[in-house]
C-alpha cells in the first residue's frame, strides 16, 4: 500500500485528537464499520489538524497488515486499519502520528509471562490487586520484551515511513526483580537488594530503550525531515534531563481523571519554561480514559482547551474510537465547537510568546523511584492558586534556569535550597531582583538565614503547631483587622535590621491531651517578639509555610496578605484586573508589539467525587489595566472583534470587558 508522503516537519499540533483504541481480543468485529471518507471528514469538519492513530494497544494487539501473531483476531484479514486511517487523514491534510503501547502488552504478558516485571517478593507487577481482577500486566523492559517491541516498531516504520510521528506510551521507570533485571543490575554494579538501586537501574533501562527507539525512528526517516517522537508517562519534572530524547513535550492531564484542575497550570508553566514546543492533553470523557460512553459538559471541554491555549500550548483532546471503527458524531460536535473557537482565536495568538515577570522556583524530586507525574504537593497548589488569583504573570522554574529575566523570584517552602542555589539567589538579589523566601526556604542547611540581605535572626522552629498573624502598619488594610491563624508550624525569626510587616501572636500554650483548651487549638494570647513577615530592601521573608497552608485550607487572608506583600516588590504588575477571584489571566506578546490578554472565567465545583465545570461564569463590566510603554491604536475583544473604549494613563491601558461565554482575548495594538 502506497501512502501519501509524510509532512515535512515534525507535527506540533494546534488542535489534536488522541484517539484511544484499547480493544480486547474477545471483541469480534474490529473495524467493521470503518469508512475512510467518513472517518477523515469527521475530523476535518471538527477543525482537527492531527490525530494519533493506533498501531498497537495496551492489549498488545496490532491493527495493521502483518503476519505477527499479535494482530487483533477480530480485525478482518483484508483490513489494514492503521494504514487506511493514515491514508484517509493525510488525504485531507491531517497529520497522523502512530501510537504504540510500551510497558502494557497483555498479549506478550500472556504468551511470555517470564517477561512480566516482578516485585521483590516475586509477585507480578499488575494494575490490579488480584490475578483474578482485570488490570494491565506490566512488562519488564530489561527482558527480551524490549527486542519484541523493537521488532513491532520496525514493522511500523518499514511499512509507513516516513511517518508523521511516533507516540510511545506507558514509559515510566519500572523497577523489577525478574531474572533479566537481576542480571542487568549485577552487570551494571547495582545492588538488587537496595530499593534505590532498583529504581536507578529502572531509570537507566528506560533511558536506554528510549534512546534505542528514538534512533530507530530517526534512521527510518532517512533523508526526510524527522518525525515527531514522544515517550509518554515520564515524570514531567525530567523535561530538562530527557528533552533530547523527544521532539516536543506533551502534558497529559485530564482534570476529572485524577489530575485535578491545579495540575495543568503548574506543570504547563514548568514544562514550557524549558523551551521545547508543548501541547497539553485533556479528554472528552466525563471521568477518565476508558469512560467511553460518557461525555463531559461542553463548558468543561472549552475551559480546559482554552486554558491550554492561554498557557501558550497546543491543544489535544482524548477520545476513544469504537471497536467497529466508526467515529461518533455527537463527540465531534462537542470537540468541533471548541476547536472552532480555538481556530477563531489563533490569528491573534499565533506567533505570540507568553510574558512572565514572576518566577516560582521549585526543585521537585528528580531521584529515581520518584515519579509524581500526576501529583503536586500542597505547597505547589497553594502557590499556583495564590498567584493566579492575584493576577500575576508567572513561570514555574527549576534551580538551573536563568532567573535574570524575572522581576521577582518566589521560593516556596517545599523548595530545598542547596549551596549552589543559595549563591545564585544572592547574585540575583545583588542584581536588583526581588526575592520572597517562604517557610523553610528562608533558612540554609546551617540553620542560619539563607542570605544576609534578609536582615533577620533565626531561632529554630516554633514550639507551636498553630500561631496567628497580626499585620503591621505597612500591610494593614489588605484584610479585615483580625488576627489570622496559620494552621502549620513555622519558624521563629526576629528582625535584625529588617522591617516587620506582620507579627506572630502566640497561643497561651500548646494544646495537648493533658493540657488543652477549646475544640481545636489554644486561643492566641499576645503579640510575641517574633516576626511572621519581614522585608529588607528587595528581600521578603515569610516565616510560615504560607503556600502549604493556603493549598490545604484555602483561608482567604493568606492570599490577600501575600498579594499585598508582593505589591511591595512589584508595585506596577503587568496586569491588573477586577472580577471574580477565579478569573484566570494570561498575557502574550506578538512580534509586532501586539498584547493579547486571555480572560478565562469558569468555576469548577465539587459534585459527587469530581470537580466539574458545567457553565461559564459571566464577566460583566470588569475593569482591566495592562502595562504598556505607549498609548494603543486599538483595543478590541476577540474573536468577536468588539471595539472597546479605553484610556491610557500612568503607563497602563485601561478598559472594561464583558465576557459571557467563558473565554475571550483582549487584543491591544
Amino acid at each position: 500500500m502506497t501512502l501519501p508522503a509524510a509532512t515535512e516537519t515534525p507535527y506540533i499540533p494546534k488542535r489534536h485528537v488522541h484517539l484511544d483504541f484499547h480493544t480486547g481480543p474477545h471483541v469480534p468485529d474490529v473495524g467493521r464499520d470503518f469508512d475512510p471518507v467518513t472517518f477523515a471528514k469527521t475530523f476535518q469538519e471538527a477543525g482537527v489538524d492531527s490525530v494519533t492513530v493506533f498501531g498497537k494497544c495496551h492489549h498488545g494487539h496490532l491493527y495493521f497488515d502483518t503476519d505477527h501473531p499479535a494482530r487483533h483476531p477480530g480485525l478482518s484479514p483484508d483490513l489494514d486499519l492503521l494504514g487506511e486511517q493514515i491514508n484517509a487523514l493525510r488525504a485531507v491534510g491531517i497529520k497522523a502520528p502512530i501510537y504504540l503501547s510500551v510497558q502494557c502488552d497483555e498479549y506478550a504478558a500472556d504468551t511470555h509471562p517470564e517477561w512480566i516485571a516482578l516485585h521483590p517478593d516475586l509477585r507480578q507487577v499488575k494494575r490490579s490487586d488480584s490475578a483474578l481482577e482485570p488490570g494491565w500486566q506490566i512488562l519488564d523492559m530489561s527482558s527480551p520484551y524490549q527486542d519484541y517491541l523493537a521488532d513491532q516498531l520496525d514493522q511500523v516504520l518499514r511499512r509507513y515511513a516516513p511517518v508523521d510521528g511516533i507516540f510511545l506510551d506507558m514509559c515510566w521507570d519500572q523497577p523489577s526483580a525478574s531474572q533479566w533485571a537481576l542480571r542487568g543490575m549485577r552487570t551494571r554494579g547495582f545492588d538488587p537488594q537496595d530499593e534505590l538501586d532498583r529504581a536507578r537501574y529502572a531509570r537507566l533501562v528506560a533511558r536506554e530503550y528510549m534512546t534505542r527507539y528514538r534512533d530507530m525512528i530517526r534512521a527510518a526517516q532517512g533523508r526526510s525531515q524527522p518525525a515527531s517522537i514522544f515517550f509518554n508517562s515520564r515524570p514531567r519534572i525530567l523535561v530538562g534531563d530527557e528533552g533530547h530524547l523527544v521532539t516536543h513535550q506533551e502534558v497529559e492531564a485530564l482534570p476529572t481523571g485524577g489530575w485535578g484542575y491545579s495540575y495543568t497550570p503548574y506543570i504547563a508553566r514548568f514544562v514550557r519554561a524549558h523551551g521545547q514546543p508543548v501541547f497539553g492533553m485533556t479528554g472528552r470523557f466525563h471521568k477518565s480514559w476508558g469512560d467511553n460512553a460518557a461525555l463531559k459538559p461542553a463548558a468543561a471541554l472549552k475551559y480546559e482547551c482554552c486554558q491550554l491555549l492561554s498557557l501558550g500550548m497546543g491543544v489535544s483532546t482524548g477520545d476513544l474510537l469504537h471497536p467497529r471503527g466508526a467515529t461518533n458524531q455527537t463527540t465531534y460536535q462537542l470537540i468541533g465547537d471548541v476547536y472552532r473557537h480555538l481556530a477563531a482565536c489563533e490569528p491573534f495568538t499565533d506567533g505570540t510568546r507568553v510574558v512572565s515577570e514572576v518566577a516560582l522556583l521549585v526543585n521537585p524530586d528528580r531521584r529515581p523511584g520518584h515519579t509524581p507525574h500526576r501529583e503536586i504537593d500542597d505547597s505547589a497548589v497553594g502557590a499556583i492558586r495564590t498567584l493566579q488569583q492575584c493576577r500575576q504573570q508567572f513561570d514555574v522554574v527549576s534551580p538551573q534556569m536563568d532567573l535574570t529575566a524575572y522581576r521577582v523570584v518566589i521560593v516556596p517552602e517545599s523548595t530545598v535550597v542547596d549551596e549552589e542555589l543559595r549563591g545564585r539567589l544572592a547574585t540575583y538579589v545583588d542584581g536588583g531582583g526581588g526575592l520572597v523566601l517562604v517557610g523553610s526556604s528562608a533558612v540554609g542547611a546551617d540553620g542560619e538565614p539563607l542570605l544576609p540581605e534578609q536582615a533577620i535572626t533565626v531561632e529554630g522552629d516554633s514550639p507551636y503547631t498553630h500561631t496567628c498573624v497580626r499585620l503591621g502598619d505597612k500591610l494593614r488594610g489588605c484584610t479585615p483587622d483580625f488576627d489570622t491563624v496559620v494552621y502549620e508550624r513555622g519558624l521563629r525569626i526576629k528582625p535584625a535590621g529588617a522591617d516587620v510587616l506582620a507579627h506572630v501572636v502566640e497561643p497561651y500554650f500548646e494544646r495537648t491531651w493533658e493540657h488543652f483548651s477549646g475544640h481545636s487549638y489554644t486561643p492566641p494570647d499576645r503579640v510575641s517578639d517574633y516576626a511572621a513577615i519581614t522585608q529588607n530592601g528587595s528581600v521578603v521573608t515569610i516565616a510560615l509555610p504560607w503556600f502549604e497552608a493556603f493549598g490545604r485550607h484555602a483561608n482567604v487572608p493568606y492570599r490577600e496578605i501575600f498579594g499585598a506583600v508582593l505589591a511591595r516588590l512589584l508595585p506596577d504588575p503587568l496586569l491588573r484586573a477586577g472580577g471574580p477571584t477565579h478569573l484566570e489571566t494570561s498575557v502574550q506578546e506578538g512580534r509586532d508589539g501586539t498584547t493579547v490578554v486571555h480572560l478565562l472565567s469558569y468555576l469548577p465545583s465539587r459534585q459527587g467525587t469530581l470537580d466539574l465545570v458545567t457553565d461559564p461564569f459571566p464577566l460583566v463590566d470588569v475593569p482591566v489595566a495592562v502595562r504598556r510603554d505607549a498609548a494603543p491604536t486599538s483595543v478590541t475583544l476577540q474573536p468577536d472583534g468588539t471595539p472597546l473604549d479605553h484610556a491610557y494613563r500612568d503607563g497602563y491601558v485601561h478598559t472594561r470587558v464583558t465576557v459571557l461565554d467563558g473565554h475571550a482575548l483582549l487584543v491591544i495594538t
